[in-house]
């Protein structure tokens, strides 16, 4: 017998959350009821349905010891609550927290691997599901790496990601750093998921090096995948005290080496981190990220709730060898009314208000033609006197796209700042941008599937509008479609 987890019924919204009517609470985006939620975690399709794993602390809004959360959808779009999957058990390998991992499909029995921690000890356990991923049973012998190789001189272990390979065996890479020398990835393999034998690092990163991208001292939630003829590995590049950004790098992999050639950095927008990828039944490459918090602990703690889940968004390479991300398709589903116009002109440092445009759940699609301007773009989630204000422009000088949030917030619990990345627009080619308007959340997916992600808290409850810019020069708003974007719960 099957154990569905949405029963016979058609995909349905989750019931009511606490805090629905929070300014600053998403309505599209995924995440738990209240309290704290990091990581994703454990991202698999089984027999059709969609299961998000995440790191949970359900004793309140703040980092502690986690748990697994547990959701699933039929359709990556609205997701139903499960009971939560693991929980640290006393005296045992994960008695100080079940912290990140992965899911396989073992001949049939889904299996997590994941890092237990114990007085400080990081390693791997395994845990297994009878019943579709419902319920989970620990491996007795947990863990099953109990520590790394004594010579390796590694600072960290932990974080995982387990393949088979053609040879039928299992591998899995375990984030590190080696000491003096920068982020790791530690490579394993074993014939049963329980028994592992260590091989070497499969990739050192260079931690004094910044261009094209710095990988850090130590590597977290490493993601090790094939995708459009080569591979690609995803980390979460920090030092000893300060999380960063997730890096990838794209290279050839084969006889149990890789020599990656193209780096980047998967999301610019300063906020996104520690994501985890997955391959649908579609065959399509499918990836999370966490989306953290950007207002300090007082007001996390008023608010009662902590992160958000990113959209699912689907990867590729694009010619040049970069990693290019996209929203999934089945996003439209949430399209209400729409707006749109075309061809308006943008004269030389002026704004143009787009008066019957305007919303903090909106997604926005938009063509811009350069014309002479040295910068252009959208201001979003204006107040009408522009005293609040998110400026998503591109630099034609520095042939960069730039996500503003200095006039974002007036409340003094907030952090904000500019960020840029490199975006390369052939001549004549447009601007183009697609912005998911989530109360604090932006997503903004550009040109070539470049990223960047941050999150926002206006203090007016009329900063709600949306206006093209130029600068230094005219430019043209080709077109531009606005949706007033539903909500994925129960309101």
């Amino acid at each position: 017998m099957t154990n569905d987890p949405l029963g016979a019924r058609a995909p349905r919204p989750a019931p009511q959350r606490r805090g629905s009517d929070d300014p600053h609470r998403p309505r599209y985006h995924f995440l738990p009821p209240s309290a704290w939620m990091n990581d994703p975690n454990g991202l698999i399709q089984w027999k059709g349905v969609y299961h998000l794993f995440y790191q949970y602390n359900p004793e309140g809004p703040r980092w502690g010891v986690p748990d697994w959360g547990h959701a699933v959808s039929r359709d990556l779009v609205y997701w139903t609550d499960l009971p939560t999957a693991l929980t640290p058990t006393p005296g045992g390998a994960d008695a100080d927290g079940c912290w990140s991992g992965c899911a396989v499909d073992d001949d049939g029995v889904p299996t997590l691997v994941y890092t237990g921690v114990r007085d400080g000890v990081q390693a791997p356990c395994v845990a297994v599901s009878h019943d579709d991923l419902l319920s989970w049973e620990k491996h007795p012998g947990n863990p099953v790496i109990a520590l790394p190789e004594p010579d390796v001189g590694s600072i960290m272990f932990r974080d995982h990601s387990v393949w088979r390979g053609a040879d039928g065996l299992w591998y899995q890479l375990v984030g590190s750093g080696l000491r003096g020398q920068g982020g790791a990835v530690l490579l394993y393999r074993s014939s049963d998921l329980l028994r592992w034998e260590y091989l070497h690092p499969l990739y050192v990163g260079d931690h004094t090096r910044t261009e094209p991208v710095w990988t850090g001292a130590m590597w977290e939630c490493p993601d090790f995948f094939p995708l459009d003829g080569r591979h690609v590995l995803v980390v979460s590049a920090r030092d000893e005290e300060r999380l960063h950004y997730g890096a990838y790098l794209v290279g050839e992999y084969g006889g149990r080496r890789y020599a990656p050639t193209t780096e980047g950095m998967l999301d610019a927008g300063g906020c996104y981190y520690a994501p985890q990828s997955f391959t649908d039944d579609l065959g399509r490459r499918i990836q999370f990220g966490w989306l953290w918090e950007r207002r300090n602990s007082r007001a996390v703690e008023e608010a009662g709730w902590a992160g958000v889940m990113s959209l699912p968004r689907v990867l590729s390479l694009r010619p040049d060898g970069a990693l290019a991300a996209r929203p999934a398709p089945e996003l439209a589903v949430l399209r209400g009314r729409r707006t749109s116009v075309d061809n308006l002109q943008v004269a030389a440092d002026t704004n143009v208000s787009l008066r019957h445009v305007q919303g903090d759940c909106i997604e926005i699609l938009a063509r811009f033609d350069l014309g002479d301007a040295e910068r252009c773009g959208l201001s979003v989630r204006r107040s009408p006197d522009g005293e609040e204000e998110t400026i998503i422009g591109y630099d034609r000088a520095q042939g960069a796209l730039y996500l503003d949030t200095r006039r974002s917030s007036q409340s003094p619990d907030v952090e904000t700042d500019e960020r840029r990345t490199a975006l390369a627009l052939e001549p004549g080619s447009p601007l183009e941008l697609n912005v998911f308007l989530d109360r604090s959340v932006i997503e903004l997916y550009a040109t070539g599937g470049v990223c960047m992600s941050v999150r926002v808290y206006p203090t007016r409850a009329d900063s709600q509008g949306v206006e093209a810019f130029s600068e230094g020069g005219s430019s043209v708003v080709l077109s531009l479609e606005v949706w007033e974007m539903g909500s994925i719960w129960e309101e």
